[in-house]
């Protein structure tokens, strides 16, 4: 199984979202990470949906979503060719025998500390994917309180833009 980065632009419209989620929940596939937001042209919102499958999967998908009207261009993200991030708060215990070594953690991996209270701290962690797993494995020892991520977020280097990338479809 492989890790699948879908980017679409999408027409920005109440309810697109909805139609396209449920493609995956109706075929029985999971979304790992999806997020989703307007663009510089008001007519159009951008997604980005990770997912987990084989190649048959992939191309199930990108079918499926190229017969929704509202499904302007699909493309798979390179990801050598793309930047990709991903956006992470965390609170921990933060107490005051442990802050230190909480700090040091955050120093390598280029947290910031966004607050602190005399019993905790939230950490924002900013990068691909797998860095903020590590960021997670070594500070869970410490104990988790509560998190968010906010999913994959996508743009292809260079001057290549979603709307001049080569696509799934035809329903441009």
């Amino acid at each position: 199984m492989n890790k699948y980065t879908i980017t679409a632009l999408l027409a920005n419209k109440s309810g697109v979202l909805t139609r396209l989620s449920g493609l995956f929940a109706r075929r029985g596939f999971n979304i790992d990470s999806i997020s989703a937001c307007a663009t510089e042209d008001a007519n159009f919102s951008r997604v980005t949906i990770v997912f987990t499958g084989d190649e048959y999967t992939l191309s199930q998908m990108t079918k499926q979503l190229d017969k929704l009207i509202d499904v302007k261009k699909i493309t798979l993200a390179d990801e050598k060719d793309s930047v990709l991030r991903e956006l992470l708060l965390v609170k921990v215990p933060a107490s005051a025998d442990v802050r230190s070594q909480i700090v040091e953690i955050k120093e390598i991996y280029k947290a910031k500390v966004v607050d602190l209270s005399p019993d905790t701290m939230i950490l924002e962690l900013t990068g691909i994917p797998t860095k903020l797993d590590a960021f997670l494995k070594v500070i869970e020892p410490y104990g988790i309180i509560e998190m968010q991520r906010t999913g994959v977020t996508v743009l292809a280097r260079g001057r290549h833009t979603l709307k001049d990338r080569d696509c799934y479809g035809d329903n441009i």
